[in-house]
């Protein structure tokens, strides 16, 4: 799919959810440099201040490290270096892997590319870009256009052999 896209950013944006141990750490061996926060906000009981998440996921005692979960991240790698990695480590959170384009202009649908709203993003046990609806399924967005553009979409899903499943969705 990243192959259609006329444009693209030189980062692949990376997210995930990571509900237990295991999963934080399978990540955090995939990208080493990401900072790891809390999934919700929390806060010193005396200062009323944000806490920061601290620990070395890779080498902090599992019973240290399990009391801070979920944790998530954020976090942004040039195209083609970690992705493979990224997919076989997600685990049983809600994660996301997208790269922002443009898509080719289609005369046949009256189409017109927008790198601020094309792209591809693929949700991992998620069907919802807000991450509303977790499921044990993957899903497949096709970014187009600010209102989305159904015809564009379609087609874009063709290409793949696939179909537009559900009613549009306003993501990125």
């Amino acid at each position: 799919m990243n192959a259609l896209l006329e444009e693209h950013d030189d980062e692949v944006t990376l997210m995930a959810d990571l509900l237990t141990v295991e999963d934080a750490r399978r990540i955090a061996a995939v990208l080493p440099e990401a900072e790891f926060n809390y999934t919700k906000p929390r806060r010193d009981p005396v200062t009323r201040d944000f806490l920061d998440f601290g620990l070395d996921i890779a080498t902090a005692d599992r019973s240290l490290l399990e009391p801070e979960l979920p944790l998530s991240v954020l976090h942004y790698v040039p195209p083609g270096t970690v992705e493979n990695r990224f997919v076989r480590a997600v685990g049983q959170g809600i994660a996301s892997m997208g790269l922002h384009g443009r898509w080719p202009d289609d005369a046949e649908t009256d189409s017109y590319g927008f790198a601020k709203y094309d792209g591809v993003e693929i949700l991992f046990n998620c069907d919802d870009v807000n991450w509303s609806k977790p499921t044990n399924h993957h899903t497949v967005f096709v970014h187009v256009d600010k209102l989305g553009d159904l015809p564009r979409a379609k087609r874009l899903a063709a290409y793949l052999g696939g179909t537009v499943l559900g009613d549009a969705q306003h993501g990125w």
